[in-house]
């Protein structure tokens, strides 16, 4: 296995979720009268914790056990919502297994709850591929804190300079960037314009193959 790793996010960059957030969204800010314009959501909800989203929305700091009640209760919706619908980006899957192939080591580090992870990678499959599969509880610190992705790079046993992180977000190409890794932007969610500098970008991943990833790393 080569001593190099690819890192995924997963929203926006596994699958296409912000859709279905915005509706979970919507139904949790709708029970307490808030009505969010899709604007809003693209500045203040893709890409951002869940902490940051209900500072903003209901205008004050969430803490302890209601931060914990609320975000339940809005993941939960999203759950419900999204149950039925998992799906990747085009050929997340193929472009997989090829790095697998190629003898990369992989992981996941997401912002998400596990719960969310777990659904999306029990519907799918994917799990037994990832050597490092971290979220939201597993580390103190978010996104743009590097802290996800440097932890990611000790379970892989891989030199920070030595992974390639996909990312859709301003957050979390910055997060990746902040751990000295190399950044290929996923323009699921936002324009290249919308976040900071990266090696690459794609669309999905029929715009990728381990060919350009070996260059990216090389």
């Amino acid at each position: 296995m080569k001593k190099q790793a690819i890192i995924f996010d997963m929203d926006g960059v596994i699958c296409h979720t912000n859709p279905f957030h915005s509706e979970a969204f919507r139904v949790f800010f709708g029970k307490r009268g808030l009505n969010p314009t899709e604007e809003e959501f693209a500045r203040h909800m893709y890409g951002k914790s869940n902490k940051y989203i209900f500072a903003h929305f209901l205008g004050r700091e969430i803490f302890g056990n209601e931060f914990a009640e609320l975000e339940n209760e809005k993941e939960g919706l999203f759950r419900e919502i999204y149950a039925d619908k998992v799906e990747t980006l085009p050929q997340f899957l193929p472009f997989l297994h090829a790095l697998k192939k190629a003898g990369y080591r992989t992981g996941v580090a997401t912002s998400a709850p596990r719960a969310n992870l777990d659904l999306i990678m029990n519907s799918l499959g994917f799990g037994p591929s990832m050597e490092s599969v971290l979220a939201s509880e597993n580390v103190s610190k978010h996104k743009p804190d590097p802290e996800v992705y440097l932890r990611s790079s000790r379970l892989l046993e891989v030199d920070p300079a030595h992974c390639l992180v996909f990312e859709d977000s301003h957050s979390g190409v910055s997060a990746a960037r902040n751990a000295g890794m190399r950044v290929v932007g996923v323009l699921s969610s936002h324009a290249k314009e919308d976040l900071p500098p990266c090696d690459h970008y794609i669309r999905d991943y029929r715009d990728i193959d381990p060919e350009t990833v070996s260059k990216l790393l090389s």
